[in-house]
């Protein structure tokens, strides 16, 4: 059973595939992924290229209204993939080495395709988001439930642009 930071980790690796696929980052994503993945293993990577390739083709396949569902189903897949991966490294060494080089290939991902999803009536948002009421009889409101956070504090990039910062990996 993997601790929390890297559970969502894994979280965030998923929602990267589910999000990229028919973007202009899915090509980096799916070769550094499958690279990830692969770790020196030329038929591991054939094999996650294969079925990283399957990912997009579905996603790019499905019409509007079933895109969410299909999104949140292969964001479920990936992680729990990934989850996999980490959990079966024995050594925390190793473990920590592999969670480090995730973060980083995600970290590479552009800021506009920063993994953001909602499932079906819901709202997501990669940023701020202000409800606000006003006028007499109106209301606002909003719920907020099984947030899954694979990154923590906000530095400055080279470019300006203000980034979130990946979790420590577990140290012991």
């Amino acid at each position: 059973m993997l601790d929390e930071a890297l559970a969502a980790l894994a979280a965030s690796g998923g929602a990267a595939v589910a999000t990229a696929a028919g973007t202009d980052a899915w090509a980096g994503l799916r070769d550094s992924l499958a690279r990830w993945f692969g770790r020196g293993s030329e038929r591991r990577q054939t094999a996650v290229l294969e079925r990283l390739d399957q990912t997009g083709a579905e996603l790019a396949a499905v019409g509007p209204a079933q895109a969410e569902s299909v999104r949140a189903a292969y964001r479920a897949i990936w992680q729990t993939r990934i989850q996999d991966l980490l959990d079966d490294l024995d050594d925390p060494l190793e473990r920590n080495t592999a969670a480090a080089q995730l973060r980083a290939l995600l970290d590479r991902l552009p800021a506009a395709q920063a993994p953001v999803g909602a499932d079906h009536g819901g709202v997501a948002v990669g940023g701020n988001l202000s409800i606000t009421a006003q006028g007499s009889g109106s209301v606002a409101a909003a719920v907020v439930r099984d947030v899954h956070l694979g990154r923590t504090d906000a530095v400055r990039a080279d470019d300006g642009q203000e980034r979130p910062t990946p979790p420590d990996a577990p140290q012991g």
